[in-house]
């Protein structure tokens, strides 16, 4: 019986389910990083991945908490702005600065922040996605309160082994895609 046991299995150990939903997290963040058009990693579409549909479902909630959690870094981060200094590192402003009582208060307001970015790094296991999340996904998201992503199913199978597939992409207009142009063509 699989009483409380939820989610799928996938087919794989429990250790290689985690690997394969942080690594698809992980795939889905990295490609909204910015890249050379001429570059062969580079992504067709930014923010969208092609996989199993029930992968996609799978790697779906974890991608949402991630976003949630960078939310709420990217606010105290900000409300720990009004704290921080002007002044250069290593300075003798700054120096006075982190002696007095305005450096405990920017380190009691950015810490939020700092404990979202390691929980972010703790579920996804790559620095990189993390700082892509921060920096470029969850700042889009600010003002929606959930439903960050979609799943839109492909009417097409997978080659090897007929699986349905799925498109895994965040929603908003970033994941627009030009239209191309209709050629006529003559018969």
């Amino acid at each position: 019986m699989r009483h409380r046991r939820k989610g799928r299995v996938l087919g794989r150990s429990p250790s290689h389910q985690r690997a394969l939903l942080r690594n698809l997290a992980s795939a889905l963040f990295l490609t909204e990083e910015e890249r050379d058009a001429d570059d062969p990693g580079a992504a067709k579409v930014p923010g969208r991945i092609v996989t199993t549909l029930a992968k996609a479902k799978e790697v779906r909630p974890l991608v949402e908490r991630c976003v949630t959690i960078a939310k709420r870094g990217l606010a105290a981060q900000r409300q720990a702005e009004e704290f921080a200094t002007p002044a250069a590192r290593d300075s003798a402003e700054w120096k006075r600065w982190r002696q007095g009582d305005g450096w405990q208060r920017w380190v009691q307001a950015v810490a939020p922040a700092v404990k979202a970015r390691r929980r972010v790094v703790q579920l996804l296991g790559d620095k990189k996605a993390a700082r892509v999340l921060f920096e470029r996904v969850a700042p889009r998201f600010v003002e929606r309160p959930g439903g960050y992503t979609r799943i839109l199913k492909l009417a097409t199978p997978r080659l090897g082994d007929a699986g349905p597939r799925a498109v895994l992409e965040f929603v908003g207009p970033a994941t627009k895609v030009a239209a191309a142009p209709r050629v006529e063509t003559a018969r």
